[in-house]
């Protein structure tokens, strides 16, 4: 039996808390309708209120009329007994003293529907002021919730824009470290192909002057200088026999 009980203190748990979840997330829904049903009841208050302020009229002018005939028969009987007729005039002070008895309840009975009227006006009014302040809360928890769910998309955008902008930093700085890697394989190729070739060994039998490097201006120049030096110009006519020129050295057609 304890272990049913405590089953169903369990069951009565969840419920309660599942219960005050579907309160919480439709608490705002919840006070809207709270108000609506009190405005609804302001607006009966009023009907109730209107009815009482009629009745207090009709009883307001009821009294006023008793009270003026009761005024009349009271000059009615001033004149009687001037005139000394004393047995009309007990008949109209009866009269008189009826009219008094009606007044007092019905007096009575006005100013309890005055008492009721000022009572409920008071009520009312004081409702009212409290709906409008409630009404203004709910409008401002409206305006916040709002602005809470604005902020939270806005954080969640910023919060993907960061993870987005550090995923393509992360990527940039791959590419950057593959491309490193790219550039120092291919200078290692090219040092690889250079050492086994002839051409690391021509380079630096060239630097040790073993070897003839590249050829310049100046070697061209000097050896077009040697050849002209070397060839005779063509003899005129009538002009003497030269005897053989000996060649000039190659160092003297430099100097000149």
């Amino acid at each position: 039996m304890n272990i049913l009980e405590k089953i169903l203190t369990l069951f009565r748990g969840a419920a309660t808390e599942a219960g005050q979840s579907i309160v919480d997330k439709n608490a705002v829904r919840i006070l809207d309708q709270e108000i609506r049903d009190a405005q609804n009841e302001s607006v009966r208050a009023k009907d109730e209120l209107a009815r009482l302020m009629a009745q207090q009229k009709l009883a307001g002018d009821k009294l006023q009329a008793k009270q003026a005939k009761k005024a009349e028969y009271e000059g009615h009987i001033a004149r009687l007994l001037a005139t000394n007729d004393q047995n009309l005039a007990r008949d109209v002070a009866t009269k008189v003293a009826q009219l008094e008895s009606e007044l007092a309840g019905e007096q009575k009975d006005y100013d309890s529907l005055a008492a009721a009227v000022e009572k409920m006006h008071v009520a009312i009014k004081t409702a009212d002021r409290r709906i409008t302040g409630l009404q203004q809360q709910v409008d401002q928890v409206k305006v916040n919730e709002s602005v809470l769910r604005s902020q939270s998309a806005i954080a969640a955008r910023h919060s993907g824009q960061n993870a987005k902008l550090r995923t393509a930093l992360d990527s940039l700085e791959r590419v950057k470290a593959q491309q490193l890697e790219r550039g120092a394989q291919i200078e290692a190729a090219e040092t690889l192909a250079k050492s086994d070739g002839d051409g690391d060994l021509e380079t630096r039998l060239a630097k040790a002057g073993l070897v003839s490097g590249s050829v310049s201006a100046d070697d061209v120049l000097a050896r077009y200088q040697k050849v002209t030096a070397t060839v005779e110009p063509p003899a005129q006519l009538g002009a003497p026999v030269a005897t053989p020129a000996q060649a000039v050295p190659a160092e003297q057609v430099k100097t000149s």
